[in-house]
């Protein structure tokens, strides 16, 4: 390193991505100023040190958020701190979500303990609603489980046409809701909250809001019934 800056082999070394990828990064103008490098021949050029953070969040925007790099050109040209805190977000709510995998059930033990045909089973893994591993089901997916098997006890059965297929309505009503959540949280935490806080928000309201929903559905399902009836 010389006086606080990087040679392009060491600005690779830290951010952990190829000369090639950042060289690419520098010719869309995702790092600044070129006033920002200092260059001592034509082919040796020395880089502030603060790239090796923007050089990760730029991979991180790309690979874990999808966004081309045309928009990510946008959001750091609008606000750099902002986009790094998003991904700071959504790195601790992931983490403390799959902390919980460590609570996941075999498949043999989910077959030994709920009455649900493995052909069930089977099935709503095929059509994803269920997302077993190697080490089995998680909370989650026994939530789901459980909730088969009680329908099923109810008469929600395939003798009055009720399959694995009704699942997939419930899904899809609620991705764009859930898409229009995570908007949302995404557009309010960061700068209001740490990403710690946001993540303990996040937590903390998972139960308040299955019983929300299923009390919402409880009412709507009734005022269609009578409306229906009238």
């Amino acid at each position: 390193m010389r006086d606080g800056l990087l040679k392009m082999s060491e600005l690779a070394q830290r951010s952990g991505v190829s000369a090639g990828t950042i060289k690419h990064y520098l010719r869309e103008g995702l790092l600044g100023g070129s006033d920002e490098i200092v260059r001592t021949s034509r082919n040796m050029a020395y880089f502030p040190l603060e790239y090796v953070e923007r050089i990760r969040l730029i991979k991180r925007l790309q690979e874990v958020r999808f966004m081309p790099l045309g928009h990510i050109r946008r959001v750091l040209a609008d606000d750099p701190q902002r986009a790094r805190a998003l991904v700071e977000i959504e790195d601790r709510i992931i983490e403390r979500a799959t902390q919980r995998e460590g609570g996941r059930i075999s498949a043999a033990e989910v077959r030994r303990r709920y009455d649900l045909p493995r052909n069930v089973l089977d099935r709503l893994a095929d059509i994803g609603v269920l997302t077993p591993n190697t080490r089995g089901y998680d909370r989650d997916d026994v939530a789901i489980i459980e909730a088969m098997v009680r329908f099923r006890a109810g008469g929600y059965d395939e003798a009055l046409g009720f399959t694995v297929y009704e699942t997939l309505r419930y899904r899809d009503a609620l991705e764009p809701l859930v898409r229009e959540e995570v908007r949302i949280l995404l557009e309010r935490f960061p700068g209001e909250v740490s990403a710690d806080r946001a993540a303990e928000i996040v937590a903390a309201g998972t139960e308040p809001l299955r019983e929300l929903v299923g009390a919402m559905h409880s009412k709507l399902l009734l005022a269609e019934l009578a409306r229906q009836r009238g």
